[in-house]
């Protein structure tokens, strides 16, 4: 056996705190990214620091948190009572440290654990900290954790609180940007689960006066059957209504924090629903008809939260405190007390509910028989073709390289072949489309299991019955850069915003970017995107060089692909802005050949240089 393959003592290594987090980020911010995805660890990073600012909130201290982003730098300033002065170097460089361990000083914050802002620190190539408190300041300035300066107390007018400024380092965040859309909406989250308190982000200010209200009438993009139930108590607040869209939509929160992969408290809340209402009629209705269509929020504190990973998607608590009662149980009777009190003082809604509920039970029926042969041929097709070569790690497991988990929506052999053959085998799977889908705009959701390939795709997803059980983090369409492969993104979005909106709301979907142009010579290859980074690589490169169009996804080698589909991936996120109404996008973009889609295609029609040469 050689040296190298021994097992001795020479291969035991204790790595301190920030060689650790800088060696492992994942198991600190989940994955890394590139600021595309929502998830992405720059976020993460932001988050870490606010929730510090908001647990000073809560415990009722500071009404006000400034944010200013300037490219890639970010600086948060609260107004709470400030780091104590003597642990600020502590609090942000030694692990298992912080004020949370006291729960009668943060009785019910998000960060206990010590963590989130040494992992701040440790992948910042710029972190400062300055503590305000009883006109005293105490700042320390870091690189990648390492004190690169720590100042002594000086006097100060300034308020109390924190002042905290970083630099996400551009060795593990490549080629990184904060995507405005993604930090305000994490915004907006903060201010509905703490009315009272106002964010700025670079002068523009959020604020909410009504809670989990305003977060649905924000969200939603179309009123709902009936008014919004909006009921709350302490450490605890709901809000639902039925809408017109297929399918469950719900946000979920602990202390604050958006569960995005919900946990014990929504599946409660589901399932407490469903008992309420039945008891409310007296009618055994089935819990998929009760649900269906069904958009609610829920927000509860729990002392001592246990999340399924630091970045505290998933809550795993089954108690509200360690001696209290059950997650459950507590929901289950603030449901029925409240939802019931609500629906008896209510008649119209409730009136209007069993309406809804009873066409959920006919649709279901009528439609249990295609459903059931739809099932069969997809098990079918999954056991004998290879339209889905799966990954080896799926969204709702407990690996930590979940949330890095893709799906590539391709047409045609030869480019799902490419994609197929330069894949992370872990963690991207790739589904390949026969053909054009159908224009499924104004269909029935009947379609989905009559249609052959919709019907394997609403299957390789798992998304039949909820979106709990997505099997892929990012739903990502590839299609060729042509007028052919535009108009496949715009059916497949189609069949998104039909069907499974809430793939788009909850920022699953993506679009593909593959380089249109490869410049290069005997010493350098260049991918460039775009006429202008083509014309800078050829600048770059000097006289002469190769230069090649790709026409399709097919024409680009699998070792090619690698550089696409990896570290430097670009995904253009698929969002419905504020305001947008989705009936309304889906009627002038695939509905009748309307005057008001042929000038707004006048308008925007754009002839490119090289279609004359």
């Amino acid at each position: 056996m050689s040296e190298q393959q021994q097992y001795t003592e020479d291969a035991i290594q204790t790595l301190d705190w920030k060689e650790h987090i800088r060696r492992r980020p994942g198991m600190y911010i989940g994955k890394l990214g590139d600021g595309s995805s929502r998830d992405d660890g720059i976020y993460i990073l932001l988050k870490e620091v606010l929730d510090n600012s908001i647990d000073e909130f809560v415990m009722g201290n500071g009404k006000q948190i400034d944010i200013t982003i300037n490219e890639r730098e970010v600086t948060v300033r609260d107004y709470g009572r400030g780091i104590p002065l003597g642990k600020v170097v502590d609090v942000t460089s030694k692990m298992n440290t912080g004020g949370k361990y006291d729960s009668k000083v943060f009785k019910k914050s998000v960060g206990l654990n010590g963590v989130g802002i040494k992992a701040v620190n440790a992948l910042s190539t710029n972190f400062k900290i300055r503590s305000y408190r009883d006109g005293q300041v105490k700042g320390v300035i870091y690189s990648r954790g390492e004190i690169i300066q720590e100042n002594d107390l000086e006097s100060t007018e300034r308020k109390n609180g924190v002042k905290t400024t970083f630099h996400p380092d551009e060795d593990i965040f490549k080629n990184f940007q904060f995507r405005a859309e993604y930090v305000e909406n994490l915004l907006r989250n903060y201010t509905f689960l703490n009315s009272g308190l106002t964010i700025t982000l670079n002068g523009k200010k959020f604020f909410s006066r009504n809670g989990l209200l305003d977060l649905l009438e924000e969200n939603m993009n179309a009123p709902g059957l009936y008014p919004i139930i909006h009921i709350k108590d302490e450490d605890i607040e709901m809000a639902l209504t039925h809408g017109r869209q297929y399918g469950e939509e719900y946000y979920s929160f602990v202390n604050g924090q958006h569960t995005t992969q919900g946990g014990t408290h929504l599946a409660a809340f589901r399932e407490g629903l469903v008992k309420v209402i039945r008891d409310f009629y007296k009618k055994d209705f089935d819990p998929s008809d009760i649900r269906a269509s069904i958009c609610g929020a829920i927000a509860i504190k729990v002392e001592e939260p246990v999340f399924e990973s630091q970045t505290k998607t998933k809550l795993g608590s089954r108690d509200i405190a360690p001696d209290g009662v059950s997650v459950r149980n507590f929901i289950f009777d603030f449901l029925t007390k409240h939802l019931d009190d609500y629906l008896h003082k209510n008649p119209e809604t409730a009136e209007i509910l069993l309406k809804r509920i009873q066409d959920a039970e006919r649709e279901r029926k009528a439609m249990s028989g295609i459903k059931k042969l739809a099932r069969e041929r997809a098990k079918k097709a999954n056991l004998h073709n290879k339209k889905l070569r799966d990954c080896r790690v799926h969204f709702n497991s407990t690996h930590e390289r979940r949330l890095e988990t893709s799906i590539f929506i391709t047409e045609g052999d030869s480019a799902s072949g490419s994609i197929t053959k330069s894949r992370d085998v872990d963690t991207q799977a790739v589904f390949s489309l026969k053909g054009k889908p159908l224009n499924c705009y104004g269909l029935t959701k009947k379609i989905v299991y009559e249609n052959e390939e919709f019907n394997l795709l609403q299957a390789a997803l798992n998304i039949e019955d909820d979106m709990e059980n997505l099997r892929y983090n990012n739903v990502i369409i590839a299609t060729d850069a042509d007028v052919d492969g535009m108009h496949i993104r715009l059916l497949l979005i189609t069949f998104f915003l039909q069907f499974f909106p809430e793939v788009i709301k909850n920022r699953h979907l993506y679009i593909l970017q593959t380089p249109l142009f490869r410049v290069r010579n005997k010493k350098k290859t260049f991918y460039c995107y775009s006429d202008e980074e083509k014309q800078a690589a050829i600048k770059e490169l000097g006289a002469n060089p190769e230069i090649t169009r790709f026409k399709g996804l097919g024409e680009i080698s699998p070792n090619e692909f690698s550089h696409f589909i990896g570290e430097d991936i670009r995904l253009d996120p698929v969002n419905i802005m504020k305001g947008d109404s989705i009936s309304d996008l889906l009627e002038f973009y695939m509905g009748k050949n309307t005057p008001d889609r042929q000038q707004f295609i006048i308008d925007n029609l754009k002839i490119e240089e090289d279609l004359a040469q």
